[in-house]
């Protein structure tokens, strides 16, 4: 098996590179996995150094490569319910939701995004906490679920997990909410369709702005800020506050914090804002 050598110069040009294409900071303590997880890409593609591999992904022929490369870098951590005290409180602000919409006349929406949402696990698990609290049938309810991977995208999009990822999912839940396969997909569970067609999942690049004329109830974007600098955290926090509903809400995850950036977020609780 090849093993390549990452030299600081090649370091320095990859990670210039990464962050000017979808913001990660990749710091020098990020050398490692680099290294680590582009070896990979280099033994598959049979390029001879990170010279090498770095001037095809950013030749003419690389563009196929560079979304790989990307692929390979995005840090893809997540589970079910994870940081659960969210969704307890999202359940809180649906059942109010829920009184207001009563209230509404035609046909009331409820927008939800999730930003950098991997394999799929937060946005289902999104969808499930909104089929158990929301209590006026006639609000149509969509869930867009994004990320800069088309890999992960793709994982997230057939919702078939192995039955170690679904641990964390109430016993309940998932009896209700997933199939469990047989035959050759045996160990494995599938998401119900039912909750599938509630989330819209789509490649983006939190480096682009969000349509403007879109306006969410509530936005999730949860240990995803902490791999950009202070400068790409603050367009990013200006962003969503835009992309919010008056009144919405903004989770974040448990280890960030919107301190030290300028915006216009009302504190709920720690990791929740309100627009």
């Amino acid at each position: 098996m090849a093993e390549y050598e990452l030299k600081d110069s090649d370091f320095e040009k990859i990670s210039t590179l990464v962050y000017n294409k979808c913001g990660i900071n990749l710091h020098s303590g990020k050398k490692e996995l680099v290294s680590a997880r582009l070896g990979k890409r280099l033994r598959e593609g049979g390029f001879a150094s990170f010279a090498d591999y770095y001037k095809h992904i950013t030749g003419e022929q690389g563009a196929e490569e560079l979304v790989l490369m990307i692929d390979s870098i995005s840090t893809n951590l997540t589970y079910f319910f994870r940081e659960e005290s969210h969704f307890i409180k999202l359940s809180e602000l649906l059942s109010v939701f829920s009184e207001s919409a009563a209230q509404e006349k035609g046909d009331p929406k409820l927008l939800i995004w999730c930003a950098g949402c991997s394999t799929g696990e937060e946005p289902y698990s999104v969808s499930m906490t909104v089929r158990e609290s929301l209590r006026v049938p006639s609000v149509k309810v969509r869930i867009l679920a994004t990320d800069i991977s088309t890999t992960v995208i793709k994982k997230a999009a057939a919702g078939i997990y192995p039955a170690d990822k679904v641990k964390n999912i109430p016993a309940p839940l998932l009896n209700k909410y997933f199939q469990r396969g047989a035959g050759e997909r045996a160990g494995y569970l599938r998401v119900k369709k039912e909750i599938r067609t509630m989330v819209n999942f789509k490649l983006f690049n939190l480096m682009q702005s969000p349509p403007s004329e879109v306006h969410f109830d509530f936005i999730f974007c949860r240990n995803v800020m902490i791999y950009f600098d202070k400068q790409t955290q603050q367009r990013l926090v200006g962003n969503f506050f835009n992309s919010l509903k008056k009144g919405g809400y903004f989770f974040i995850g448990h280890s960030e914090s919107l301190t030290g950036l300028s915006h216009s977020f009302k504190y709920v609780e720690p990791s929740v804002y309100k627009k």
